[in-house]
C-alpha cells in the first residue's frame, strides 16, 4: 500500500489559522466484529444527547466562521460534524449504514469533529486541501442519477489529480472514493480548529484506531499530524 502524504495549501492560513488534522492510513483486514461500529454509534448518540463534549458549540461556531470566510453559508451547508449532531438532536439516534462508516460517524459525534473516510485505493495521486478555481470535477448523485458538479471559485476542497473528493472542506464527500467495510485501503482525516483541545483530537484518533482494531483484528494504522505551515 503506497504511503499517503496529504497536504494543505498555505493559502488556507488566512481562512483557518491554527487548523490541524490527523491523517490515518489503514491497511484493512477482514471484518470480524461488524457490530463494533453500530455499538460505538449508539454510545456516541447518547453522549450527544447528554450535551457532550462541553466545547462542541465553540468548535462548531469556529467552523461556521471558517465556512463564511470562503463564501459558504453554514446554515445551509454546515460542517459535517455539526450536520450529524443536528440529526441526532432532532431524531434522538442515527441509523446504522456500514460498520466502518458507523465507527467514524461515532467518532465525529463523540468528539464534535469533522471526520472524513475514503477508499484510498481510488485516489489518483495524493489528497490535498486547496482553494478551488471552479473548473474541478466532483462526482455525485442528483435525483438518483450520477452527476458531475464543479465547485465555486474560492471554495475550499479536498482533491486529488482527477478531481474533487470532498466539497466545502468537509461538507459533502464524492462518490468515486466512497468508503465501505469491504475496502482494503482506507484513509481517514480528522479536522480540528483551536477551539478543540489538541488532546481531544488525539483521543478521537485513538477511538477510531481502537475501534478498527476491534472490528478487524490485524488491521494496521499509520497516524500523522498535518497542520498549516
Amino acid at each position: 500500500m503506497p504511503l499517503l502524504l496529504p497536504s494543505i495549501s498555505p493559502e488556507l492560513g488566512r481562512i483557518a489559522p491554527g487548523f490541524r488534522a490527523l491523517s490515518i492510513q489503514v491497511a484493512a483486514a477482514t471484518v470480524r466484529r461488524p457490530q463494533t461500529g453500530a455499538d460505538a454509534l449508539r454510545e456516541a448518540c447518547d453522549a450527544v444527547l447528554s450535551g457532550q463534549p462541553s466545547w462542541a458549540n465553540a468548535h462548531f461556531a469556529a467552523w461556521n466562521e471558517v465556512f463564511r470566510a470562503f463564501g459558504a453559508k453554514p446554515k445551509r451547508t454546515p460542517c459535517s460534524a455539526e450536520a450529524l449532531r443536528k440529526r441526532v438532536l432532532r431524531d434522538g439516534t442515527m441509523a446504522s449504514l456500514d460498520p466502518v462508516v458507523d465507527l467514524y460517524n461515532a467518532v465525529s459525534l463523540r468528539y464534535a469533529i469533522p471526520v472524513g473516510g475514503e477508499n484510498s485505493a481510488a485516489f489518483d495521486g495524493m489528497p490535498r486541501l486547496v482553494i478551488a478555481d471552479g473548473t474541478e470535477h466532483f462526482d455525485t448523485f442528483r435525483e438518483g442519477h450520477p452527476a458531475v458538479e464543479t465547485p465555486e471559485p474560492g471554495e475550499v476542497i479536498w482533491r486529488d489529480d482527477t478531481g474533487v473528493t470532498c466539497r466545502r472542506w468537509n461538507w459533502r464527500q464524492g462518490v468515486r472514493t466512497r468508503l465501505s467495510a469491504v475496502d482494503k485501503e482506507m484513509w481517514f482525516i480528522l479536522e480540528s480548529l483551536p477551539q478543540m483541545p489538541v488532546e481531544e483530537l488525539h483521543a478521537a484518533a485513538k477511538m477510531l484506531t481502537d475501534g478498527l482494531d476491534k472490528m478487524m483484528p490485524g488491521a494496521t494504522c499509520e497516524v500523522a499530524l498535518i497542520a498549516l505551515p
